[in-house]
């Protein structure tokens, strides 16, 4: 895959740099579990179906949809702090996708961002501590801000330049792709988006199983 056409590669984070995708399921899970097991499952099941989406967003559906009470600040915080607490250690020592170094080097004059469905000062921090961010010299972007608005706010200010390439591991990356007209990874060894064998099959997105298979094959 030719990388040096891109002025800006954007990648996610959980499931594409990080192997964080059933950290961050498990702590949903246990947050949740004050609300029973079934409740707690239910979130599960819809974290898993929404990837991508920020923990602010499945918090809400679940109190207001799930558990069927109206989305407070007190029941919000309470999720919340509990998620944070159990995805912190798990942050720190999952796996780092590997390549990120050659990656960098077969993109020599592209920009790289993160924007991602995570909390964005949790992000500057696990890639602080980890010794990758300064790979990202566009940015590390996370919530509260969505994806969506954080990708028009960088194109709009010019830190997103075309061509660009997103690079994604969930249903909702490929959605934002579209929305902003850049080209498409999907990235499927730690992917919890289930069926997206089917739903890539005739679209003309490119499927590797890693990051590092952009530049070994």
């Amino acid at each position: 895959m030719n990388l040096q056409k891109y002025k800006t590669i954007i990648f996610d984070c959980d499931g594409v740099v990080l192997d964080s995708n059933r950290v961050k399921t498990q702590a949903f899970y246990l947050a949740a579990l004050r609300y029973g097991e079934a409740a707690a499952q239910a979130l599960v099941e819809h974290h898993t179906a929404n990837g991508g989406i920020s923990r602010f967003k499945k918090f809400e559906y679940f109190l207001n949809e799930i558990v069927g009470v109206r989305s407070d600040e007190t029941g919000m915080q309470y999720l919340l702090d509990a998620y944070s607490k159990e995805v912190a250690d798990g942050l720190m020592q999952c796996k780092i996708a590997e390549g990120l170094e050659d990656l960098r080097c077969a993109s020599p004059n592209a920009k790289w961002l993160i924007v991602s469905g995570g909390a964005q000062v949790e992000l500057r921090h696990v890639f602080s501590e980890r010794g990758i961010s300064d790979y990202f010299d566009g940015g590390i972007f996370g919530s509260p801000d969505p994806k969506d608005t954080i990708f028009a706010r960088e194109i709009a200010s010019g830190n997103i330049e075309f061509p660009a390439l997103f690079i994604g591991d969930s249903r909702y990356d490929h959605t934002v792709s579209e929305m902003f007209k850049t080209d498409f990874v999907f990235v499927s060894a730690w992917t919890e988006f289930k069926g997206w064998q089917d739903y890539f099959a005739n679209i003309g997105v490119t499927c590797k199983s890693a990051l590092s298979d952009l530049i070994t094959q």
